[in-house]
């Protein structure tokens, strides 16, 4: 084990409990490269990342560079001396980076590639009504997402998932797989099994926030899935009565309502809120007006006429 010198690169709380695995299994890793401190909040009080606060709880050497390209930050890098190194949600790497160890470096990606290649494989998946996603280590080459595969596992994607619930479960069985991949390439057994291309790939682009608005002329079955694909963050929207309705939780009612046009809200200004999709009333069950704390729909009705 002592062998191996690591470079960890992560910076949310995703890619913790792999550093954390790492740490705990005795290997050495050399350096932790991550985001700059950023101002968050109301305060706008500078917060480092979760991976800088674990790192710092270890003693670990840190590196928080805004320039991955910069000749000072290369040469900090190269001085580190690492043999391999482990990305696990990081930001994309200059080839001057990843090609600097001789045993390469691997990244941890939530999905089965080369299925959902991207920036948010768990929102697309869940969106897209997957019943399967699972996790793959790979090593990184000069195309996103698209390196030779060392291991995947799959995972199920249950009826209520929704992005926070499938991201714990995948973040967990992740650093497990990371671990993996880190022993196998120790013992130079790690496999490398080139990514198949097929006509038939989903993609998993960046979401942004004009991808979250609700369309109402689409099938409740394909919004119920919208909607779990985007909590709870960055959050479906929609508009009510000229405001920003985040939807955080809906279901299928089954109701029809042929009288009702997508779109129309229905409510009994007490327990039930709810609007017409293509071909049914859909029940919002949690939410967030502009302006407001989320809420349950009986919490907003007690405060809002429809």
């Amino acid at each position: 084990m002592s062998e191996l010198r690591i470079v960890f690169m992560g910076t949310p709380e995703f890619a913790v409990p792999s550093l954390q695995i790492l740490v705990e299994h005795g290997f050495n890793i050399v350096g932790v490269i991550t985001a700059p401190d950023k101002p968050r909040g109301r305060g706008q009080k500078v917060i480092p990342s979760p991976v800088k606060e674990y790192a710092e709880s270890q003693g670990l050497n840190i590196l928080q560079p805004t320039n991955l390209k910069s000749p000072q930050f290369l040469e900090e890098l190269r001085s580190l001396r690492a043999n391999l190194q482990v990305v696990v949600a990081f930001r994309m790497l200059p080839e001057s980076v990843w090609s600097m160890p001789e045993k390469g470096t691997f990244n941890l990606h939530a999905s089965l590639l080369p299925q959902y290649r991207g920036a948010a494989p768990i929102n697309w998946a869940i969106i897209n009504g997957e019943t399967e996603t699972g996790i793959t280590t790979f090593f990184l080459k000069h195309e996103i997402d698209t390196g030779s595969i060392i291991f995947q596992e799959r995972e199920e994607i249950r009826i209520d998932d929704n992005v926070g619930t499938l991201y714990a479960r995948l973040m967990v069985k992740g650093s497990w797989l990371v671990l993996r991949t880190v022993q196998a390439i120790a013992a130079d057994t790690a496999p490398s099994q080139p990514q198949q291309e097929s006509s038939e790939l989903k993609h998993a682009p960046k979401i942004f926030r004009e991808t979250c608005q609700i369309d109402w002329n689409l099938p409740a079955q394909q919004l119920y899935n919208f909607i779990r694909g985007l909590s709870p963050y960055p959050a479906a929207w929609t508009e009510l009565q000229g405001k920003v309705l985040k939807v955080y939780k809906a279901s299928l009612t089954g109701k029809p309502a042929p009288d009702k046009a997508p779109g129309e809200w229905v409510s009994d200004g007490k327990t039930y809120l709810a609007c017409k999709a293509a071909d049914e009333l859909m029940a919002v069950e949690a939410l967030q007006l502009e302006g407001k704390k989320r809420m349950t729909t009986e919490e907003f009705l007690r405060g809002f006429q429809l």
